[in-house]
């Protein structure tokens, strides 16, 4: 490091909280006597505005330096705006702006605490990636990828991934597709844009009309909808899950997005009768169904669910992600397509793979391969259903008055509450230092009725040294029995 740089340091720490810096006192210093540290000499005082610089040969002096070395420091800090120099006057202290004073609090107002727990839904526990698999991965598939693999991309998505992901999609989800039936993609956000447009408005979509969502689900997917001009339909949510049976009703409908294994966020599957309703609908009426498989290898109390997908390849689009199984931040998912829709779905997507990195592909496709996805899922199925029961058991403990459902599989539940109660629930969980969400911004606003009161609270996020405390914290925000 350049010696001047030291001076940089020094003169901005005494410009912060001590005197500027001064000619020695006195002719020279004694031989083998460390050099004057004048940033030491006032430790309390601070340099004032339009004060002068100590002059350049007899800081150099006191600091056993060159000149050019403390021209050149000098120089630095007029550029940065702490000195100023102006001929006849002299290089003096620059008049900064002093920073602001905090505004004080209102006496009796109260701030909620930053969150100290996080149990928002949504999101897997990222301490539980396997890093040393997926670098393993990436590191035989880097190895092992043709020079091709570092071109501009196929929009379609590496062979090497649509192969691994049919072998995998059919075994554990009960999809029936070929390679060439599936499209990768960046999610399902990405997806959606694919299928109804989002960027530009609709006509940059493959998909036209209407489409009939839940009534529940995430409010970006419907903004996202709306920002292409898309009108969405809600259908209501019941013990068994969306009534499909609405779908008729509705004019110049062609396509409804479902959740069928693990309805968002309310939890419960999609009754094996609606399944066969919906793709019933779906011929009947050359229409399609959108499946979000968003975290179905996550099951606990039931036997597994087969993708709707196996009932019609034709007349189902299935759409899946990395986002809850392995991490949001590989952006990678996929589409398996009715073969009518891949041409479609490319033309839209364009010439060139400008969305999901062909490495991470290859990386991916190593990883199901070898059977380390697999062994991933098992993993954090054990640990989120453990998760799981000591919510539960908090609550029964605790709050024995709070019903949770959507239990049996995924990364969340939902805790009904009385009625008028999750407003003040939210804010005493905010007081608590947790972050959660209520569930009335879940249901589409054009559902008829109320929504239920209810949190929705996802228990995959917490470490593990402090998932206790949350616990603890959401029970006490939770009301109390009437």
């Amino acid at each position: 490091m350049p010696f001047h740089a030291g001076i940089l340091g020094q003169f901005r720490r005494t410009h912060r909280r001590r005197p500027p810096l001064e000619p020695p006192r006195g002719k020279g210093r004694p031989p083998g006597r460390p050099h004057p540290r004048p940033a030491r000499r006032h430790p309390r005082r601070q340099a004032r505005p339009r004060h002068p610089a100590a002059p350049y040969r007899s800081l150099a002096a006191d600091l056993a330096v060159a000149r050019n070395t403390v021209a050149s420091a000098y120089a630095e800090l007029v550029a940065e705006g702490w000195l100023t120099a102006r001929q006849g006057s002299g290089t003096r202290v620059a008049d900064r702006a002093a920073p602001p004073r905090p505004v004080p609090v209102p006496h009796g107002t109260t701030t909620p605490p930053r969150p100290t727990h996080d149990l928002r839904q949504g999101v897997p526990d990222a301490a539980s990636f396997p890093r040393t698999a997926w670098l393993a991965a990436a590191r035989r598939a880097l190895t092992a990828a043709p020079n091709e693999a570092f071109g501009p991309g196929d929009p379609q998505g590496r062979i090497e991934l649509r192969r691994a992901l049919a072998e995998y999609l059919s075994r554990a989800r009960g999809v029936r597709t070929t390679p060439d039936r599936i499209v990768i993609c960046s999610g399902f956000a990405h997806a959606l844009r694919l299928l109804y447009g989002g960027v530009g408005g609709p006509s940059r979509g493959v998909l036209r009309g209407p489409l009939a969502v839940e009534a529940y689900g995430l409010p970006f997917h419907r903004e996202l909808l709306h920002g292409a001009g898309v009108r969405t339909v809600p259908l209501e949510i019941d013990e068994n899950g969306a009534d499909v049976g609405e779908l008729g009703e509705v004019r110049a409908l062609k396509a409804v997005l479902l959740t069928p294994a693990h309805q968002f966020p309310t939890g419960g599957p999609l009754h094996s009768e609606r399944r066969a309703q919906a793709v019933d609908w779906a011929r009947a009426h050359d229409g399609l169904v959108l499946e979000d498989d968003y975290d179905g290898e996550f099951r606990y109390d039931r036997e597994p669910v087969g993708a709707v997908q196996g009932l019609d390849p034709e007349r189902v689009v299935y759409l899946g992600s990395l986002s809850k199984s392995l991490s949001p931040a590989i952006r990678l998912g996929w589409m398996v397509l009715p073969a009518h829709l891949v041409g479609p779905v490319l033309a839209v997507k364009g010439q060139r793979e400008a969305w999901a990195s062909a490495l991470d592909q290859l990386t991916l496709a190593d990883f199901l391969a070898s059977g380390h996805y697999d062994r991933h899922v098992r993993r954090t199925r054990q640990r989120y259903r453990a998760r799981r029961d000591q919510l539960l058991a908090a609550l029964s403990a605790h709050a024995p008055h709070i019903r949770a459902t959507g239990i049996a599989a995924g990364l969340h539940a939902v805790l009904r509450l009385p009625a008028g109660t999750e407003s003040d629930a939210l804010r005493a969980a905010a007081h608590q230092g947790l972050a959660l969400d209520g569930l009335g911004p879940f249901r589409h606003p054009g559902a008829a009725g109320l929504a239920p009161d209810g949190l929705v609270v996802g228990y995959a996020t917490p470490p593990d040294h402090a998932y206790a405390a949350a616990l603890a914290a959401l029970c006490r925000a939770l009301p109390a029995p009437d």
